[in-house]
This record gives structure tokens, sequence and C-alpha cells, in this order.
């Protein structure tokens, strides 16, 4: 026998094994799907929507216009029960929406122990939705063992609110704070090069100051004090209170405590901020006098969640997308140069989402949701360069402004053909900034130098272990001051201003929706319904004719064939969380600081110039 013919009986033999292995494999998986199938089909059928029942709608975490992280960690995350607590705003809306039209729910009992943070804008939206459901007739209930300030904006917009006996109500008000650090700094020998335009422009101000500056204290705090006029007026027409009773009730908490005992919750109900105060086992009573008492457990009332509710109707009442159709593309998260996972917004993964608009024939009009303080100028251009694309095709855009349209939030919506601003959304912010630190004089107190030779003046500049050169700052500043000049020339041609005028209401202030418009800075004030309808009208699309069709990032096949198998084990009894193992205390901790650097060590502009605005409230 020769040595090749063995050879080749050797590589056979070794193919056949394999072979046979991949069939085994094969056999076993097929044999592990079916075991799962037979799980599914003797475990419990799905949760039918019964003819009586209350709309369980517990909002999650913070109230947001996009789900943060990429779809498929998330969707695995959601399954381990590892994700993240947020909850779609534009969920909770349709679901109400859903509800007021189906005779199967009675009441929707509002549940609010749960709900994080919420910007106003969003909190009003839900508001709305609340309204619209009850015209049809039926009631709302709010309740919560807590009731954080957004959680009270809700519950006040219902027509019962109930809160557990050892409960509060904790209305703050609105506040701007953040840390300083230029001493930390300093003591770091640490040199922060800043550069910006904007006398308000405070987004820096942390590492060149160990406070507020006056002018940004004037900014803040006449935004503040207009959202927190807002949410008082909102609240107190809502619940029927007396013309300044949530302010008193914040301002004199102490003395309505001292002449209740001490007791927090009663000082709440004797303020007429809650209804009554009842214990789970009688709240279960309320809505047991609604809609009966649940077939199944006596103990409660036949209820179905609002996700659950949510996904059924949607499968049923079949898809919002026709011939001709409205796009709405949500930019929401910082603005970062690249490709990036929802809950921010890349350069190319929100030109992408634009393109893709620009090329379905189906889309007529666009209205790009922004719920953004800004970030990288440079990817806030590839954005606005995508949407002209869209203009010159015959497209209109809308731009649709959330809680926060700010800086390159604010560059991204000028370019559109009309602006529709929230009366609580954040925006304007126009200005420019850069920062560049340097450790020299930390590496030298540990005795590290550093030398060597190029071949021109900027040779080195850039190297984090050297000292900026007076020339390179010039460099930096020019760039700077260029950028703010293409920002304000750019919004006095998009909205046909004066652009000394630009300039006044720019230098980096921030404004709510009410003084954008009174500024000229939006078209009109309204919701992203609004938006869709105005889309529209421009796109000369007849009411009731067109679809409203949303474009985001999708899942792959590969993706959503793991998901769904993740999705039957659970269903079969498999637990997917039992795979995973918890973080560990030091990663947790790493985490932590992680997000505490990430305000700038995530950002990525090609040139290191941001447009970004200090907009949070709390």
């Amino acid at each position: 026998m020769s040595s090749s013919h063995f050879v080749f009986r050797f590589l056979g033999a070794i193919w056949r094994g394999a072979n046979g292995l991949r069939k085994v494999l094969h056999l076993f998986l097929m044999l592990f799907l079916f075991l799962m199938f037979l799980g599914v089909l003797s475990g419990e059928t799905p949760h039918l929507i019964p003819q009586r029942a209350a709309l369980y709608v517990q909002p999650v975490g913070s109230l947001v216009e996009q789900v943060a992280g990429n779809p498929y960690d998330r969707a695995v995350a959601e399954l381990t029960d590892n994700a993240t607590p947020q909850t779609l705003v534009s969920d909770v809306v349709e679901a109400l929406d859903y509800a007021a039209a189906d005779d199967r729910i009675e009441v929707v009992h509002l549940e609010l122990s749960a709900l994080g943070g919420a910007g106003l804008s969003k909190l009003q939206r839900v508001a709305k939705a609340m309204a619209r459901f009850r015209e049809s007739g039926k009631r709302i209930i709010a309740s919560a063992d807590f009731y954080s300030q957004q959680g009270y904006y809700l519950a006040a917009h219902a027509d019962e609110v109930y809160m557990h006996p050892e409960g509060i109500v904790y209305l703050q008000g609105y506040g701007a704070y953040r840390n300083y650090f230029k001493d930390a700094i300093d003591l770091l020998r640490i040199d922060w090069n800043v550069f910006k335009v904007g006398t308000h422009k405070s987004f820096v101000e942390p590492y060149t100051r160990m406070d507020m500056s006056p002018e940004d204290r004037d900014s803040r705090t006449r935004l503040i004090e207009q959202f927190w006029s807002m949410y008082e007026d909102d609240v107190v027409a809502a619940r029927g209170l007396p013309e300044g009773a949530v302010n008193d009730y914040s301002q004199n908490l102490v003395d309505y405590v001292a002449s209740a005992n001490g007791d927090i919750s009663q000082a709440a109900l004797d303020r007429g901020l809650v209804d009554d105060l009842l214990g789970r086992a009688e709240l279960r009573e309320v809505f047991q006098g609604y809609v009966g008492v649940d077939e199944d457990d006596e103990s409660m009332y036949p209820a179905v969640s609002f996700t659950q509710y949510l996904g059924q109707m949607r499968l049923l009442g079949g898809d919002r997308i026709k011939s001709e159709n409205v796009a709405v593309i949500v930019a929401a998260g910082d603005i970062l140069d690249g490709s990036q996972p929802p809950g921010v917004i890349g350069g190319d993964s929100t030109a992408m989402l634009l393109r893709r608009a620009l090329t379905d024939e189906s889309v007529k009009a666009l209205v790009l949701r922004v719920d953004s303080p800004g970030g990288s100028v440079f990817a806030s251009e590839v954005i606005s360069q995508e949407i002209e694309a869209l203009q010159e095709a015959g497209k209109p855009v809308v731009a649709s402004m959330g809680s926060v349209a700010a800086s390159g939030g604010y560059w991204i919506s000028v370019v559109a053909d009309r602006v529709i601003a929230s009366p609580a959304t954040v925006t304007g912010s126009i200005g420019i900034f850069g920062m560049v630190p340097t450790f020299q004089r930390t590496l030298e107190a540990v005795g590290v130098a550093t030398d060597g030779v190029g071949t021109t003046p900027w040779s080195g500049e850039l190297r984090s272990d050297r000292e900026m050169g007076q020339h390179t700052k010039q460099l930096f500043q020019m760039v700077i001051e260029d950028g703010y000049n293409d920002f304000i020339s750019g919004v006095a041609e998009n909205r046909e201003l004066d652009k000394n005028y630009v300039d006044s209401i720019g230098q980096g202030q921030v404004w709510t929706g009410n003084d954008a418009f009174e500024n000229g800075l939006v078209d009109q004030l309204g919701d992203i319904d609004d938006a869709v309808v105005a889309a529209a009208e421009l796109a000369g699309l007849a009411e009731g004719e067109y679809g409203r069709k949303l474009i985001e990032k999708k899942l792959t096949s590969t993706e959503q064939m793991i998901l769904d198998l993740l999705t039957v084990a659970r269903i079969a009894g498999i637990d997917p969380a039992a795979f995973v193992s918890a973080p560990t205390q030091i990663e947790v901790f790493a985490y932590r600081v992680q997000e505490l650097l990430s305000s700038v060590s995530r950002f990525n502009d090609p040139k290191g110039v941001y447009s970004h605005c200090f907009c949070e409230l709390n």
C-alpha cells in the first residue's frame, strides 16, 4: 500500500468521523428544540385579555424616546433580567390610545412606584394620552408606594390618586447642580487647555472653575423657574388644587409634616395631593369594584400589563405602514462620530437611517425626533448633510424636539423645513468648545520628562505628555471661532434671521421651547403628532391617506433566531439568566467609574470640536 493511499484513507476517516459528529450534534439540537416545543405546548397558554379588565400600566425606570444599547445586546439583557430599566414613552401612549377604544378595558391602573427620571415634555405627552383615554368615559386610577416628582405629575392627571400609608409625595422642584474639578486638576498638575466661544457656554466650566459662573447661574435660574412654573400650573389645573398649592407644599413641607404629627403621607393627604392612603389589599378592592374578581385568583382583579396588551394589539391592529408614509427617525442621546448604538446619535449610523428614508419610495416626508444635548460638531454636520439630501430629493423634513434639543441637537434640527418644540423643551445653547488636557507637569512630579525632535512646529504638539505651544492654542481657538461662525451663520440662513441677532441669542444661552418660539429659533409649539401632521402637509399628503413608518436599527436574521431560541427556552422553563454570572463588586465599581468619566472620555470628534449643552435638570 502506498503512503499516499494511506494518507487519503486516513483523511477520509477523519472526514467521516467529523461528519458523523455533525449529524449527532444536529440530532441533539433537533431533540433539544423538540423538547422545548413540547414544554411550550404543555405549559401555560398565552394570556388572553379578559372581557372585563384593567390595563396595568407600570412605567419602569426612565421614560425615554429610544431605549439605549445595541438591540441584540439589550434583548439578551432583558431575557436575563439584566437590562437597564427604561420605558418607551411611545409605548405608554400607544397602549392608552388602543385601550380608549377597547370595550374590554374598563379602567387603567397607573402604578408609578417604579418610575424614574422623565423630562417634562415626555410627561406632558403621556398626560395628553391620559386625557384622550378619559374622554372615552373610562377612569384612570393612580397608585404608588412613593411618588417621585415625575410620578406625581402623571398621577395628578388621573381620576383617583392613592398612596400607601407609609408613602411619600416628594416634590423637590427643579435644579441644576454639577461637580467642579479645577482644584483637583491643579492639584494633579494637569494643564486643561480649553477653547470656546459663548459667554454662557458652561459645559467647560467644571474644568476651569470651582463654582457656577454668574452668566450660567442667570441662565439656569431662568430655565428652572420656567420649568417649575409649568409643572405647578399643569398639576394644579389637573388636580383642581388652589393656585400655588404645589409650591406651597414644597416650601412648607416641614411645617405640614409637623402638623400631621410627623406623618408625611398624612401631610400629602391633608393638602389634597392624594385622595386616600390605601394598603395593597385595600387598593385591590378598589379595582375589584370596577372589573370584578379575577377567575384564577379571587384576591386579585382581572388585569393585563400594558406591554403584553400592546404586543397583542399591534398584532391584531396590523401595520400602520401604507403605500405613502411619513417616516420617523429618533435621534436620542449624545452626538458622537462614527456608528453608535441606539441611545447615542452616531454620525454614520444616523446618516445610514436617513439614507434608508431617502431611498425608500414609500417615504414621502420625514420627522426627525431629536432628544439630544449635542456633542460632536463633525457628526452633527454629517447628519445635517443627509437631511439636506432628503430635502433636495423632494422629501420635506420636520424636526420634532423632545425634552432636549440643544447645541448639536439644535444644529441637526435647524436645517429642517420646519422646527417644532414642546413648551418644556430645553433648546438653544448655540456655542462651540474644545478641550485638550496635557499631563507633562504631572509626569515631571514623579520624575518623567519628555524630549525629542521634529520636522515642523506641529511635530509632537498633540502629545498628552507635552505642553501645548502657543501656536497650537492659537490654531485651536481659530478653529473653534470658525465653528461658531458656521453655527450662527447656519441658524441665520435656515431661520431667515439676522446673523448678529442670532449671535445675541446664541453665546451658549439655553432657552425653553416657549422662549425659543418667541426668539424665532423654532416655528411652532407642539409634540411629535403635530410634527407628523406638519410633515404630511408639506409633502401634500391627504389626511388619513398616509401611514407612519419608524426607521430604526433592526436585528439581523441570526440575532433574531438566537433570541427566538432563548425566548422559547424561557417559556419552556429554562431560565437564560442561569447561564449568566452576576457582576462582581469590582465590576460594578468599574462600571460606575466609567459612567462618571464618560461625559468627557466618550467624545470622539476628529477635530476635537464640540457643541454640547449642560442641560440636565434634577
